[in-house]
């Protein structure tokens, strides 16, 4: 009986001593998702003059800036200025007082580290095996997005029309219309691929077929027999992935073959 109290009194403690430091840990946790997670860039002896001042000399460039999705990350509290403009290109007072010029304030399109402040997963992205060269230096963030504008991703009409034809500036060859469409290219490149990179050939999210079976449901007969749509695949599956087997050659679109094949 004196042993089981024991117990008990120890467990009591035990829990009392974790509670607290439960505590202690989320209150520490809580403070610190309150603060500012990155700060605006900083250039030598500069102070921040506000986005008013910019659109001064840029107002091609900040008129749509109201409805971009940057625009939410402006600082506008009683105790700050309006630094929306300069949260990316960094204190404007020397860019201002040089009537503007090269050197003078951050340019993103020359660095992505600049959007890498706050996009840390894109960053690890393009580290991965396969991704656009934009860590080399042979692309730039800005080549496929307008941080100035709506979702920031180039291209006119619908996200996804300029989602697609962000890509098609590159890859037209893949974008281009055929005489038998692969539906998937409806859902728009990024349906198979992701742009900043990914472990898989090609940038694609899902290796090998898997990545089909996304929308060709399989199923197996009772003779164990393995089949995609109406078509035995049994043997296919076993030679590679769709596009590399000898069957489905052309997974963006074919002009001779309803099978994709070239």
């Amino acid at each position: 009986m004196k042993k089981t109290r024991f117990a008990f009194f120890k467990c009591w403690i035990l829990t009392g001593i974790l509670s607290a430091w439960s505590i202690l840990v989320i209150s520490c946790v809580s403070t610190n998702t309150t603060r500012q997670v990155t700060a605006p860039l900083s250039v030598p002896g500069a102070n921040y003059v506000g986005s008013a001042e910019c659109a001064t000399c840029h107002d091609s460039i900040t008129k749509h800036f109201a409805d971009a999705a940057h625009s939410r990350l402006i600082a506008s509290t009683d105790n700050s200025k309006n630094t929306g403009c300069e949260s990316c290109h960094g204190a404007g007072s020397v860019h201002v007082d040089a009537g503007g010029g090269a050197g003078t304030i951050i340019n993103p399109q020359k660095s992505p580290e600049t959007c890498f402040q706050c996009h840390l997963d894109k960053r690890a992205e393009f580290r991965l095996a396969h991704s656009h060269p934009v860590l080399s230096g042979k692309m730039s963030c800005t080549d496929c997005h307008d941080p100035h504008k709506r979702d920031t991703i180039k291209g006119g009409g619908t996200q996804l029309a300029s989602a697609n034809a962000t890509c098609a500036k590159c890859h037209a060859a893949q974008s281009k219309p055929h005489a038998f469409e692969h539906q998937a290219m409806r859902e728009g490149c990024t349906f198979c691929h992701n742009p900043h990179g990914t472990v898989n050939a090609k940038m694609l999210k899902i290796r090998n077929q898997v990545l089909c079976l996304q929308c060709h449901a399989q199923r197996r007969d009772t003779a164990g027999n393995l089949f995609i749509g109406r078509f035995n695949h049994t043997s296919s599956v076993q030679r590679g992935a769709c596009w590399t087997s000898g069957c489905h050659e052309a997974p963006h679109g074919s002009n001779v073959s309803p099978s994709l094949r070239y």
